[in-house]
């Protein structure tokens, strides 16, 4: 009897066994936040299946299964090998890069998970603008979409960063969360950042001064820098080109003080090189030669509680202009040239303060010194902004609550009438307080949904109180899902001198009709995101649809008066419309890549002098763009090759008069790139390519680009009684056109096709 009952026994347990691993189940989940992971593939015995949207999967194995072992995937992740032993499994995946895990402060000023913001925003590593190596922050962002670098001269190449159609100054740059960025230095902030050091960009599209003030009008650009605690010992970026240009990006990671750790940062840029290849007798490009220190500490304090120092130092010596031209004539009305000395400091910190509420206290400082020669017109300029900001960052319930006290102080002076007193014509210069107050509101209406709601208040000692509120809501349906509706307003304390480059060439007069008010926006937008996975590839939707009205914008009229600028607020109002789309893909066999398209229509509707409405275009402006980068690594070898692109639709241009022979309108325009990369042993990798592969520059089609090239002074310009130009200038000078000099006929890059080499190592310690 005893042996029948131990043979029943035994075949008992191994039908259980049998049927213990006949099939496996189990949940994948993110090792750092614990959230299910949808779509990781899960491989035992040539068998796939992929986890559902809650990350559970189950795999069924035949009764010839060999094996229980396990191997889990996942794009963004490291893979992980389980051995099945009989019980219901948890699979923790860690994440390798930033692409499906991406952690954001600057929608919300506090660290959330991206797909748990309410707020939309765009996450950029390293990795992306590795694609397409530049020296500078302002033109690696020509790879994202809906984001364009715009120069505005063709002389000293000097440039604004425009989103969705919008001009520089609507768009307001940060470092670390910090306005550091801003008017004066909106022209030079993005240049000498050394690129070693940046951890990620996050952009926001769309007005955030309920959170951010003034400039917030029409989005953000946050340059994120490592942390030194995380960042390598060494970093590496040498780069040169066939024009000449040579970049050095070097980071360092030491230890001052046991619990100190410091980063040190140096970036170089030299072009020495004087290019004409449009025959006008002046250079194509400004030359430069800028030198950048960046150095941040983090100290390690009680309870984890944060506390880091950062101070930036930027020295720019660029000029452009007559090919003939040295710094003998730099003021002079011999030889024409446009030479821009600046030297600018900035100094960021926060500190958490020891206290049982979570209070943290963010200052900034910079201090923008320029010295420029716009031919015989001088223009110096010395700006500091001191800002400081006090948070207080509380969860109770389903309320998560950010409250803040924020104070910024601009000192401003230069040598225009802007800073004159117009009753005892003596300099005045600028002494401007903007304290404000902000609180927001994110509460949890569920797992799928999500409020926010925030309201701004500050006030400007002539504009009085200013108000700016914001409301946003998250609904995801599903982990795969995400929709989010914004809305909001922003506001733009304006200072022209400091912004708008042709102001200050001394090619036009200017001319301020009235007395100008603060501009404002009110905006809505709409996003969804969508993602797939499948065993051979991933790929993520993210669409967004937006409308911004504007009222008192001002705008700079051209076209009335050939020879001045003239600037009023507009009589009616201004509209921002469109949609954009990015597409995010990845597959198994090592390809990968985005493509993006933006859509979009800036208008501008005024009032004539008998009421009428008027609509036009806004200059400047594409109506469409797109851009795209292709990689694809090979599976052996370390080679990996990377195509990049952007595509422009046509844009109204500024001209001198009806006479004018220079086109009212761009082509359509597109500047690819490729570049080959050889990964080598200890971190070591070398990289290649050719930029601008169609050879494309502005001066294609055009009879020239500058205007009066050969007479920057007018000297030979004629007018007659009534100040109208006339066709033949002082000794014969042919002037048919009826023009005068004038360099702002710009849009895009003058550089053509070129090739670069570049080395890259980055040593961990490990």
């Amino acid at each position: 009897m005893k042996y029948w009952v131990n043979l029943l026994l035994l075949l008992f347990s191994g039908y259980v066994s049998y049927a213990q691993h006949s099939s496996i189940s189990g949940t994948v989940k993110d090792k750092a936040t614990g959230e299910a992971l949808p779509g990781a593939v899960i491989a035992c015995n040539n068998k796939k299946v992929l986890a559902g949207n809650d990350g559970r999967f189950l795999i069924n194995l035949s009764a010839a299964a060999s094996s229980s072992t396990l191997i889990i995937s996942r794009i963004g992740y490291k893979s992980d090998t389980v051995e099945y032993t009989g019980t219901y499994l948890e699979v923790l995946l860690e994440a390798s890069s930033q692409i499906l895990t991406d952690v954001v402060v600057t929608g919300t000023m506090k660290a959330v998970q991206k797909t748990a913001s309410p707020v939309p925003v765009e996450v950029y590593t390293p990795a992306f603008f590795r694609r397409n190596p530049t020296p500078t922050i302002f033109d690696a962002l020509q790879q994202v979409n809906g984001v364009r670098p715009q120069l505005n001269c063709n002389v000293c190449n000097t440039g604004d960063i425009h989103i969705n159609g919008l001009e520089g100054p609507y768009t307001m740059v940060l470092i670390d969360g910090m306005p550091i960025v801003s008017s004066l230095g909106s022209v030079y902030g993005l240049s000498g950042i050394p690129n070693s050091l940046v951890e990620r960009i996050e952009v926001v599209k769309g007005p955030a001064s309920s959170l951010y003030g003034s400039e917030a009008i029409g989005g953000l650009i946050n340059v994120i820098t490592k942390n030194p605690l995380k960042a390598p010992l060494v970093s590496v970026d040498v780069m040169a080109t066939s024009w000449n240009e040579y970049n050095l990006d070097l980071g360092v990671k030491y230890r001052p003080a046991k619990k100190v750790t410091g980063l040190l940062g140096v970036n170089y840029f030299n072009f020495n090189n004087r290019v004409d290849r449009n025959d006008d007798n002046f250079t194509d490009v400004t030359l430069q030669n800028r030198i950048a220190f960046f150095n941040k500490f983090s100290f390690e304090r009680q309870h984890n509680r944060a506390a880091s120092l950062a101070a930036r130092y930027v020295y720019e010596d660029r000029w452009g202009g007559d090919m003939r031209w040295n710094k003998d004539f730099r003021g002079g009305d011999s030889l024409y040239g446009e030479s821009i000395y600046t030297s600018r400091i900035e100094l960021i910190g926060n500190y958490q303060l020891p206290t049982a509420e979570k209070l943290m206290f963010s200052w900034s400082y910079n201090s923008h010194v320029q010295r420029s020669a716009y031919g015989n017109t001088i223009y110096n300029a010395k700006q500091q902004v001191a800002f400081g900001q006090l948070t207080w960052d509380k969860t109770a319930g389903i309320h998560d609550l950010l409250a803040g006290i924020v104070y910024r102080y601009t000192a401003y002076d230069d040598n225009t009438t802007a800073t004159v007193d117009t009753f005892t014509m003596k300099n005045k210069p600028e002494h401007t307080p903007l304290p404000g107050i902000f609180v927001q509101d994110e509460i949890a209406l569920g797992d799928q949904h999500k409020l926010l709601a925030g309201v701004r208040w500050d006030h400007h000692p002539v504009h009085g109180n200013i108000i700016t509120p914001r409301m946003a809501w998250k609904w995801s349906p599903s982990p795969n899902d995400v929709i989010r509706v914004n809305a909001g307003t922003g506001f733009r304390v304006v200072n022209l001198f400091t912004e708008d480059h042709a102001a200050l060439t001394g090619a036009r007069s200017v001319i301020i009709k009235d007395e100008l008010k603060p501009e404002r926006s009110y905006n809505i937008n709409l996003n969804y995101v969508k993602k797939l996975y499948a065993t051979s590839f991933w790929v993520n939707f993210d669409a967004s649809a937006w409308y911004t009205h504007f009222t008192n914008r001002i705008i700079p009229d051209y076209e009335t008066d050939p020879d001045a600028i003239i600037y009023d607020n507009l009589t009616g109002y201004s509209v921002s419309k469109g949609v954009s789309l990015n597409t995010e893909f990845g597959f198994t066999n090592g390809l990968k890549g985005h493509v993006g398209a933006t859509f979009m229509d800036v208008s501008i509707t005024s009032k004539d002098d008998a009421g009428n409405k008027q609509n036009s275009r806004q200059l400047l402006t594409e109506n469409w763009t797109g851009n795209w980068s292709l990689s694809y690594s090979f599976k052996s070898g370390g080679w990996s090759v990377d195509y990049t692109g952007n595509i422009y639709g046509p844009m109204l241009l500024p001209l001198l008069g009806e006479k004018d022979p220079r086109k009212p309108k761009s082509p359509v325009w597109s500047i690819q790139n490729i570049q080959v990369t050889k990964k080598l042993k200890h971190g070591i990798e070398v990289y290649g390519g050719i930029k601008n592969l169609l050879n494309w520059t502005p001066a294609k089609g055009n009879p020239f680009l500058i205007a009066r090239s050969h007479d920057p002074f007018d000297k030979q310009v004629l007018r007659d009684a009534n100040g109208n130009i006339q066709p033949v200038g002082k000794n014969g000078d042919p002037n048919p056109f009826l023009l005068t000099f004038d360099p702002n006929y710009v849009y895009a890059p003058n550089q053509g096709i070129r090739g670069f080499v570049g080395l890259r190592w980055v040593f961990t310690g490990n």
